[in-house]
């Protein structure tokens, strides 16, 4: 066997990226909900983005209270509330499968690999997280906003490996390219391979990383397979 472990990504590799314009499309109707001027919590929760990831806010509540107390507005709890449904309803929406990606986990773990991922994002993911399918073949994951640092922070990789028991020259990495993903894996001695489907909409998702990536590149998941056990 070629490696140790496969360590991968979550948005844009194992499930399908955010849809920029959907994602502002939920975050309008929070912004309805809580009876702020057109605009400004839509404005306000892209420009706490950083701020999200790395668990600066402990609930989506906290988050949405807090740009509410920023913007000078005073809303309900209930309405708070409903907020917070509707930005989990579009989470829980963005967590399928891609379709192929199930089968595969299930495939490398068969084959005695250890299964890692590293995921910048906010609290609603690890809260979602174990009712996903993806939590049973996923041995160690490690989110942003649990260990307080986002990619390509090199603790992270570290982190994941040391979890898993791995020495980081013994990993494949796989990823979308966003958050400089690909070369902090390879900083840290991984191997690094890019995932670019080709349905996918480049316009709505821009990762500039998987741009100027000129490494290896599948189209896939289940191309990860061949790479491991040539």
């Amino acid at each position: 066997m070629k490696y140790a472990a496969v360590i991968f990504d979550l948005f844009g590799t194992l499930v399908d990226i955010f849809s920029y314009s959907e994602y502002r499309k939920t975050l309008g109707e929070m912004e309805k909900v809580l009876k702020v001027p057109p605009t400004e919590f839509v404005d306000m929760w892209f420009n706490t983005v950083h701020e999200r990831a790395l668990g600066l806010f402990p609930t989506i509540e906290a988050h949405i209270t807090d740009i509410c107390r920023r913007l000078g507005v005073t809303a309900e709890s209930v309405d708070i509330e409903r907020a917070v449904q509707l930005k989990l309803r579009y989470t829980i929406d963005s967590l399928h499968p891609r379709v192929d990606t199930l089968e595969t986990l299930a495939l490398l773990k068969s084959m005695g690999l250890k299964l890692g991922l590293l995921s910048d994002c906010s609290v609603e993911i690890p809260r979602l997280w174990p009712d996903t399918p993806f939590a049973r073949y996923i041995e160690e994951a490690v989110f942003s906003c649990d260990v307080l640092m986002k990619k390509p922070d090199p603790r992270m990789y570290h982190l994941v490996c040391h979890r898993l028991q791995v020495d980081p020259e013994s990993c494949l990495y796989v990823g979308d390219g966003g958050s400089n993903e690909l070369s902090g894996a390879q900083g840290v001695g991984m191997d690094v391979v890019c995932i670019k489907v080709p349905y996918e909409d480049r316009a709505d998702a821009h990762r500039i990383e998987a741009e100027e990536w000129e490494g290896p590149v599948i189209s896939t998941l289940k191309d990860v397979v061949p790479l491991v056990c040539p």
